[in-house]
């Protein structure tokens, strides 16, 4: 996601060069050219400390962002491994409650069939589970925000490095992350190449970790109790299908937790990708058709209400909350008049149309109970499964 900023600093310009046209001499006694020398030389000082300044805020900027991507890398592996680090610490601290859960991996094993496991098996496969979620994850993001700041380096727009935001509560562990970019600084072509590489270099690796996740992931009969789910876009449903073919009657599909990584990265997409203001939809929308993207936001945020209230929920109400303050119309670039092309038209509306096979209305729910349809009989939902080996 890149983000309009008007703080962010330009780079200097080392193209430019305050030279004389010729060689003055001192011993000339002409006041005009020593005033001359004096303003190259003023100039070139200001010059210097322009990028000493420039270098600075950029060396602060990448230390913040190494800073947040370590937290983050956290607080996914937290999530995905159940907060073993803790467990670990409590079960020290206490023994009756390591017993106390042996007790509990014994009932979960004898209701699903599974072998049993003893206390250090299950904690080392909750690591493998935060270590195959987190890294998969992170990557998929880094990705996505380095193609921002690869092509606004490029363009010479001036961006901040991605700063990842860590949610150390479950089920993502993350919000993603953002890049700060200069307002009105970039061209209409070049707005529309930073804002189409972040999706194309996420999706490259988002869709193999996916289907490596779901070739691992398999399908497994219900068991009482309720749970977190996960709603499932076209191409979940799609590469699902293809791998594994329809579920039986009573089973609901598990995923891994390189599955979910996976999941996160399509969703995580998909939203970027919606046609509203500081988004990378709209970012794209608006180079593809000028200010009539105002109104195709509009009428994506009412969409998006309108579907909240009939379901029931508020599944994207922080979005839409952020939406709204940052604002719903994109800014002008440095020239909206600029030509596209027919290729970056056709690449612009190929990558947006990616929200139909990567958006679900229902992206996370919970259950209440073992009841639900095969999958076999209709869309149904996969439930994650915060395990490294196939259920």
């Amino acid at each position: 996601m890149t983000s309009s900023n008007d703080d962010t600093l330009p780079p200097p310009d080392d193209d430019l060069e305050y030279l004389p046209t010729e060689v003055i001499s001192a011993e000339s006694g002409n006041s005009s050219a020593l005033q001359h020398i004096n303003t190259i030389a003023a100039d070139r000082n200001m010059r210097d400390r322009q990028r000493a300044d420039y270098k600075k805020h950029k060396r602060r900027q990448l230390r913040t962002s190494v800073i947040l991507f370590v937290l983050t890398l956290c607080s996914t592996f937290l999530v995905a491994s159940g907060y073993v680090p803790f467990t670990w610490l409590a079960i020290k601290m206490s023994p009756a409650y390591g017993d106390d859960l042996e007790r509990q991996i014994l009932e979960h094993a004898l209701a699903t069939g599974d072998v049993p496991k003893s206390l250090d098996e299950f904690l080392w496969e909750n690591v493998i589970s935060g270590v195959m979620y987190a890294i998969p994850l992170m990557s998929i993001l880094f990705c996505h925000e380095m193609g921002h700041y690869l092509l606004s380096v490029r363009h010479r727009v001036p961006a901040s490095f991605p700063y990842f935001i860590p949610l150390p509560l479950p089920p993502l562990g993350t919000m993603g992350a953002v890049i700060f970019q200069g307002r009105g600084v970039a061209t209409r072509r070049q707005m529309f190449d930073i804002a189409v590489a972040g999706p194309i270099a996420g999706l490259v690796i988002t869709i193999p970790v996916l289907l490596l996740g779901i070739y691992q992931s398999g399908y497994k009969t219900l068991v009482p109790g309720g749970g977190l789910e996960f709603g499932e876009p076209l191409l979940l449903q799609w590469v699902i299908h293809w791998i594994h073919g329809p579920g039986l009657p009573g089973q609901s599909f598990m995923i891994t937790s390189l599955g979910l990584a996976g999941w996160v990265g399509v969703f995580i997409t998909a939203m970027n990708l919606l046609p509203v203001g500081q988004l990378d939809g709209g970012h794209i929308l608006y180079t593809l058709i000028g200010r009539k993207a105002h109104f195709v936001a509009i009428l994506v945020i009412v969409a998006g209400v309108g579907l909240m209230a009939i379901q029931g929920t508020y599944t994207f109400s922080l979005l839409l909350i952020l939406l709204m303050v940052t604002g719903l119309r994109h800014p002008p670039t440095a020239n909206d008049s600029e030509p596209l092309g027919a290729g970056r038209a056709m690449l612009g509306w190929v990558t947006l149309s990616f929200l139909i096979v990567g958006f679900t209305p229902t992206p996370i729910f919970e259950t209440e109970g073992a009841k639900a349809p095969a999958p076999a009989e209709q869309t149904g939902p996969v439930t994650a499964d915060y395990s490294g080996t196939e259920a």
